[in-house]
């Protein structure tokens, strides 16, 4: 898979978490995608400083990206 198509399904399973977060007020960018294993988003909005974000991270975000994308190991939000 090229980095580009790698890219559109990682943009794909940020489309399909976007709408529940941003009926919180929040939402998520693509940052980076490094080695084709480890992809790294912004929260945005509402999800910043909020308390379950890493838990969303992990079980929402994460899950939704490997399931379009299986070779990501790790999903990271920068601040």
């Amino acid at each position: 898979m090229t980095t580009e198509q790698l890219t559109e399904k990682v943009e794909a399973a940020l489309d399909e978490i976007r709408p529940f977060l941003q009926s919180d007020g929040g939402d998520i960018s693509l940052v980076s995608i490094d080695d084709d294993k480890f992809v790294k988003v912004k929260l945005e909005g509402a999800c910043v400083g909020c308390s379950v974000n890493q838990m969303t991270l992990k079980s929402g975000v994460e899950m939704t990206i490997k399931k379009h994308a299986p070779q990501i190991e790790s999903v990271i939000n920068i601040d």
